[in-house]
């Protein structure tokens, strides 16, 4: 099977992020990870760095945005809004769905969250992974990442529930549901390694890889 597409969902801290974007460099692939909130914060005239709390939680930042920051939001990613049709967080959903089927049909494509395992779940050529990582290293990875004094523990638990839930309220999917992917791998100790085996079990042969 050649593949256009992976979607590569998460647990907080699995470095599942790091991953796709390690993959898509060796696979010389589009990433398709940050794009619209960056667009969104372009238009809401905001810091990205805000935007991204609310990331795959969106609904209730977008509600404090007025409608015509939400529509130019909209146009910056590309996708006019029905005439009349007021931009709310299923607005963005759909937005984002449009998006992903659009990096699809360019194929070439590492797509990391926002619901893109359920939205090609159905293309045959889209490979799906799930990558998750044992609590405590999570736990390390994150005090190595978060500010100072940051209750780790509570933000894993607070980023996943919202990407499950997220997931729930507008695919009806459940977030760790081994039936939405190919496969869920262990990130473990070693990042490139698992990024490795995700293109050996998608390809069947393993990538030669060079040092920088």
């Amino acid at each position: 099977m050649e593949y256009r597409a992976i979607t590569v969902n998460r647990e907080f801290g699995s470095g599942g992020g790091r991953i796709a974007q390690t993959i898509a460099k060796w696979l010389g692939w589009k990433l398709l990870d940050r794009d619209i909130i960056d667009a969104i914060a372009y238009a809401a005239h905001v810091d990205t760095r805000q935007v991204q709390q609310y990331d795959e939680h969106v609904a209730s930042w977008l509600k404090r945005l007025n409608q015509q920051a939400m529509r130019s939001a909209a146009l910056a990613a590309g996708m006019e809004l029905a005439e009349g049709s007021v931009f709310d967080a299923a607005e963005m959903v759909k937005i984002t769905q449009k998006v992903v089927e659009e990096a699809y049909a360019e194929g070439n494509c590492v797509i990391v969250g926002r619901g893109a395992q359920c939205v090609l779940q159905h293309k045959p050529d889209a490979y799906h992974v799930f990558v998750y990582a044992p609590y405590r290293e999570r736990i390390e990875r994150l005090r190595k990442r978060l500010e100072p004094g940051a209750n780790v523990e509570q933000r894993i638990r607070k980023v996943d529930e919202e990407r499950a839930r997220y997931l729930q309220e507008y695919f009806g999917k459940c977030w760790n549901n081994p039936h939405l992917y190919d496969l869920m791998i262990s990130s473990s100790e070693d990042e490139d390694a698992a990024a490795q085996v995700i293109l050996f079990a998608m390809t069947g042969k393993p990538l030669a890889v060079t040092a920088p």
